[in-house]
C-alpha cells in the first residue's frame, strides 16, 4: 500500500492553491485554437539562430496557416520570414548558412523554396508533378527529395504527371492484388515513397531508391532518411513490399548520392530507422528493434562505423525507448530523449560506448540540435500547461533557458495548474503512475466530478506535455477533476510494463484503470457517483471494454475505438499490430481474440456512451464506431454518434475540432452534473 499514501500524501500536500483572488477566464477549446504552435526548430549552421514554423488557426474561417520564422539563440523577439496565405514549413539552413530552404504549397502542390537570407522573395527550386513531402540540402547545387512516384517511372517527372492525369480515367475502379489497399487515411493509388536527387538548376533528377519498396516507408513521425555531412551519401530505411502489410522488418540502406546500387546495413528483425550521420562522417547511427512484429519492441541506439565496419549498441543498459538523437560536433557524444516516468528527459552517451548520463529531466522535451560549438543544445520543451516552445541548456545539462515565449502572453490569463504525478497500487500490487489536473479555480473544500482519460496505443503513455486533441487543461477548466492513469501497455517505465499488455488489453491493463479510478474517488474533493471515462484508439477500446463489464460509470466516450477484433482484423491496414497483440491472424488463435473482444459482451452494456469516429480513418475503420453505436441503441441504451467525414484516427481541421470538444463535454455535463 506504500505507493498509494505516497501518491496520497504528494496529491494533498502540493495541491494547495494560493490564496483565491478574481476567478480565471475559462479556457475553452475557442481560447485553445488562438495558441500558436510551434514546431520543428532548426539550427543555422553558424549557430546564431534558429528557424522554426509557426502555425496559426483561423475558427471562424475553418483555416491554419503556417509560416516559418527565425529567433536569435541567445533569445528575443521571433522575426517572420514568410507570410504567404498558403503553407510554408520544414525550414532547412543550406550548408553555407546563405539559404533557408522550405516546404511550400503557395504554388498549389507542396515544393521546395528558398529565401537568400541576405534578403529578397523566395524563389521556387522544385516543380515535382508528384510534388515535395520533405528535403534536405545535399550542398549548394542539389538537393535530396522525398516524394511519391510511380515505380516504374521514378524520375521521370513527365511519366509520373501523365499517370496521375490519367487516374480515374475513364473508370474510378480501383484493383489490387495485394495488401496494402490503402493506409492510415488514403487508398493507395500505385504510388512509393522514393528519394529523389533534384538539381536546383532543374538538370535531370536521379531517383536513388527505384523499385517498389517505399524507401524511406510511411512514417507518422520522424524521418527514416539523411544525408552525410559531405552530401555524397544517403542513408535510409526500406521494407520488402511482399511482406509490409504484416512485417515490422525494416533495414537502414546506404547509397551514393550520384547514384548507385543501395547497400543494406543493419539486419535486427524488427524496425531500424531514424538514421543519422556524425558531423565527421565516421559513424552512422539509428534505432533498432530486436523483435520482429512488434512495433512497440524497446528502441535502441545502434552505431555503425562506416571505415571498419565494426557495430554496437550504446543504450542496451538503459530499460528506456530512445527516441529523438543527435551527434555532438565533434561525433564523440550522442544525446538523444527517453520517455521517463510520464516526462521526456534528455541524456548523453559516448559514440564509442560508455555510461549513460541523464542530462535534463522533469521536462518534456525532444527536436534536438547541439551548437556548433558544442557546447549547448537547444530542442523544445512542453508541458501539460503550455505547448512546445524553444530552449537551451548547456551540453552538461545546466543553465536551461526559454529561447522563445510565443505563448506566454495568451495563457498568462488562465491560471492552469500544473498536472501532478500520484502513484497507486494497480493488479499484482504493480506501482501505476497517473497524472492529476484539477480545475483552475480548485477549492479542496468542495467536490467535484471525476474525468478519467485512457491513452491511446496501448504502447503509449500520458506525459507532462501538450497535445491539441485530448487537452486535460480543457476539461479541468470545464470543471472535471482529470484523472490519467498510465496501464500496463505504458511507455517510460521499462519495457516489461510495456509488454505486459501483449494479448491482454482487457485484463490486468483494466484492472489498473478501475484501481485507479477507486483511487481518485477515495480522494476528499471527488464526489462519488459523478464519475466519466473517455479515451480514443486503444483508449476507445477500453472504453467500450468498460461498457460491457461496469457500470460504474455515469458517462462514457469511446473515440476511434475497437469495438470487433474480428472484423477490426479484417479491415485495419497495419496487420503486424493485431498479430502481434493476439499472437496471429484470429483464424490462428480465436481464443485469444475472442477473450479480449468488447463485442462478446454487449448484453451489459448499460452505460450512456457517446460514440465518436473519423470516417477516414483506416487504421480503426469506422465500422468500429458504427457497430459500437448499433448495440448500445439497439438495447434501448442512450448513446450519441458523431461521425466526421473529413477527418481521420485524429481530429484535425480547427472547427472540427472545437466542435469534438462541445460534442465531449456536452455529453460529459448532461450525464454528471444534473
Amino acid at each position: 500500500m506504500r505507493p498509494r499514501l505516497a501518491g496520497l500524501l504528494a496529491l494533498c500536500l502540493g495541491g494547495l492553491p494560493p490564496a483565491p483572488t478574481a476567478a480565471a477566464p475559462r479556457f475553452t477549446a475557442t481560447e485553445m485554437m488562438k495558441l500558436k504552435r510551434l514546431a520543428d526548430p532548426q539550427v543555422s549552421p553558424d549557430g546564431s539562430q534558429v528557424a522554426f514554423a509557426l502555425t496559426e488557426i483561423d475558427l471562424a474561417g475553418g483555416k491554419r496557416n503556417t509560416d516559418v520564422w527565425v529567433v536569435p539563440v541567445s533569445g528575443g523577439e521571433p522575426r517572420r520570414l514568410t507570410s504567404s496565405p498558403a503553407s510554408d514549413s520544414s525550414a532547412r539552413f543550406r550548408p553555407d548558412g546563405r539559404q533557408l530552404g522550405f516546404l511550400s504549397t503557395r504554388d498549389g502542390a507542396s515544393q521546395v523554396w528558398a529565401l537568400d537570407l541576405a534578403g529578397g522573395e523566395p524563389r521556387k527550386l522544385t516543380s515535382l508533378a508528384t510534388g515535395a513531402d520533405a528535403f534536405a540540402w545535399l550542398d549548394g547545387r542539389r538537393l535530396l527529395v522525398r516524394t511519391e512516384v510511380f515505380p516504374e517511372c521514378g524520375a521521370d517527372d513527365a511519366c509520373n504527371a501523365k499517370k496521375l492525369a490519367a487516374a480515374g480515367q475513364p473508370s474510378s475502379a480501383r484493383v489490387y492484388d495485394e495488401l496494402f489497399v490503402r493506409h492510415w487515411d488514403t487508398w493507395e493509388d500505385g504510388r512509393r515513397n522514393h528519394l529523389l536527387v533534384v538539381p536546383v538548376d532543374g538538370a535531370t533528377a536521379i531517383d536513388l531508391t527505384p523499385g517498389g519498396d517505399d524507401a524511406p516507408p510511411f512514417s507518422l513521425g520522424g524521418e527514416d532518411w539523411a544525408v552525410s555531412a559531405d552530401g555524397q551519401e544517403a542513408c535510409f530505411s526500406r521494407k520488402d513490399a511482399k511482406d509490409e502489410a504484416w512485417s515490422t522488418n525494416g533495414d537502414v540502406f546506404v547509397v551514393p548520392t550520384a547514384g548507385g546500387s543501395p547497400r543494406r546495413v543493419s539486419d535486427a528483425p524488427g524496425y531500424d530507422g531514424g538514421c543519422r550521420y556524425s558531423p565527421d562522417g565516421r559513424l552512422l547511427a539509428w534505432r533498432s528493434q530486436r523483435r520482429a512484429g512488434y512495433e512497440a519492441d524497446r528502441w535502441q541506439l545502434e552505431v555503425l562505423d562506416r571505415k571498419t565496419g565494426a557495430r554496437r549498441t550504446l543504450t542496451e543498459s538503459l530499460d528506456r525507448q530512445v527516441e529523438s538523437f543527435v551527434f555532438s560536433p565533434d561525433s564523440a557524444t550522442v544525446y538523444f530523449v527517453a520517455e521517463d516516468a510520464g516526462r521526456s528527459q534528455v541524456y548523453s552517451v559516448p559514440s564509442a560506448g560508455g555510461p549513460i548520463l541523464s542530462l535534463l529531466a522533469g521536462g518534456t522535451f525532444d527536436d534536438l540540435s547541439v551548437l556548433p560549438d558544442g557546447k549547448s543544445l537547444v530542442g523544445t520543451e512542453a508541458a501539460l500547461t503550455y505547448p512546445s516552445e524553444v530552449v537551451r541548456f548547456g551540453a552538461d545539462g545546466k543553465g536551461f533557458a526559454r529561447v522563445t515565449r510565443v505563448n506566454d502572453a495568451v495563457l498568462a490569463s488562465f491560471s492552469l495548474r500544473p498536472g501532478e504525478s500520484v502513484t497507486y497500487e494497480g493488479a499484482a500490487g504493480k506501482g501505476i503512475q497517473a497524472w492529476v489536473v484539477k480545475p483552475p479555480d480548485f477549492d479542496p473544500a468542495r467536490k467535484y466530478p471525476l474525468l478519467v482519460l485512457v491513452h491511446g496505443g496501448p504502447q503509449g503513455a500520458w506525459t507532462d506535455g501538450w497535445t491539441y486533441r485530448w487537452n486535460a487543461e480543457v476539461f479541468a477548466s470545464a470543471g472535471y477533476f482529470v484523472f490519467m492513469p498510465n496501464p500496463r501497455g505504458s511507455v517510460g517505465w521499462g519495457q516489461e510494463l510495456t509488454d505486459d499488455i501483449n494479448r491482454d488489453w482487457g485484463g490486468q491493463a483494466f484492472e489498473d484503470v478501475m484501481k485507479g479510478t477507486d483511487f481518485a474517488e477515495a480522494l476528499a474533493y471527488v464526489e462519488k457517483g459523478r464519475t466519466a471515462a473517455a479515451g480514443a484508439s486503444y483508449g476507445g477500446y477500453m472504453i467500450d471494454w468498460i461498457a460491457g463489464h461496469t457500470d460504474r460509470f455515469k458517462a462514457l466516450v469511446t473515440h476511434d475505438g475497437v469495438f470487433d477484433l474480428v472484423s477490426e482484423y479484417g479491415s485495419t491496414e497495419e496487420l503486424w499490430f493485431p498479430e502481434w497483440e493476439f499472437g496471429g491472424p484470429y483464424w490462428a488463435g480465436p481464443q485469444v481474440y475472442a477473450r479480449n473482444n468488447p463485442r462478446e459482451f454487449v448484453k451489459s452494456f448499460k452505460t450512456p456512451t457517446l460514440v465518436v469516429h473519423g470516417e477516414k480513418d483506416y487504421r480503426v475503420p469506422i465500422e468500429q464506431g458504427l457497430a459500437m453505436f448499433t448495440a448500445l441503441r439497439r438495447q434501448g441504451v442512450p448513446a450519441r454518434l458523431v461521425v466526421f467525414p473529413d477527418e481521420n484516427h485524429w481530429v484535425l481541421k480547427p472547427a472540427n475540432s472545437a466542435r469534438w470538444y462541445e460534442e465531449v463535454l456536452g455529453w460529459l455535463d448532461r450525464w454528471t452534473k444534473k
